[in-house]
């Protein structure tokens, strides 16, 4: 069984790339985000021609968020109950995987408000965002013992996840504030599944995010900023969490690259 999560910035001009990748890693559950579209211009029909159901809460220019799945998903909800918004940023379900035997697990995706910087009433919306989320969720863990929180976080948990520690102390994602928030969500019972496995020495770290500007792909200058977070009961099975660079490398890429887990019941 395996989960996937990509911020593909804008699915209207990377919808070849995801379906290519699509095409070559046929994961069973695909959380995509910043979709850009509204969901009547969501293309359901290209997904389900390799056989994937989608659910999809997007808008015009900004956010929106989408499930694709290899089984019908149950329990589908978008944004976070009680928590006024009108950004598409969540988008949750429950699935069951019959080749596996595995039954109802709880699959959020969320694009985590960015924040834009500390001290603005847009890094406020982001904290009164993920004070909700963190209700929501431990609500959810409540109801399911199996459950997975993918998106892009905008949010670096240390050090490890930056390639300029110091450069960037203290600014967006990766503020003591926001990372607060992200301990806050691994004290619920939650795990980062690619901190699970060994990592990668401190000259070639990993990341899941590079500016389009300055060659900072070339050079590895990013920020390890989308995250697959489980539950205890599913870490037993886990055997595998991966970041795929090789579409980052694709003429016009988005400047996220893929991550993907990998379970084994």
């Amino acid at each position: 069984m395996k989960l996937a999560t990509w911020n593909v910035n804008s699915l209207g001009v990377r919808l070849p790339q995801v379906l290519d990748w699509l095409a070559a890693n046929p994961v069973d559950v695909l959380a995509l985000q910043e979709l850009k579209m509204t969901d009547d211009k969501f293309p359901a029909h290209a997904f389900l021609e390799l056989d994937y159901h989608a659910q999809c809460f997007g808008q015009k220019t900004y956010n929106g968020v989408a499930l694709l799945s290899r089984t019908q998903p149950a329990a589908v909800v978008r944004n976070i109950p009680g928590f006024a918004d009108d950004m598409a940023r969540v988008i949750g379900a429950t699935f069951s995987f019959p080749d596996t035997a595995v039954a109802d697990v709880r699959i959020i995706n969320a694009y985590f408000p960015n924040g834009q910087e500390p001290g603005s009433a847009k890094f406020a919306y982001k904290m009164a965002w993920l004070a909700a989320l963190h209700q929501w969720v431990r609500g959810e863990l409540g109801m399911h013992s199996r459950l997975v929180l993918m998106g892009d976080y905008n949010i670096t948990f240390d050090d490890l996840d930056v390639w300029d520690p110091e450069g960037m102390r203290g600014q967006i994602h990766c503020t003591e504030e926001e990372r607060q928030h992200l301990r806050a969500l691994i004290d619920l019972g939650l795990s980062d599944s690619f901190r699970l496995f060994a990592q990668a020495p401190q000259s070639d770290k990993s990341y899941s995010w590079w500016d389009y500007r300055n060659f900072a792909f070339k050079r590895n200058h990013g920020l390890r900023i989308d995250h697959i977070l489980v539950s205890q009961a599913l870490v037993p099975l886990v055997r595998s969490c991966v970041i795929d660079k090789a579409p980052r490398k694709n003429e016009r890429p988005s400047d996220h690259a893929p991550v993907v887990l990998e379970l084994y019941p």
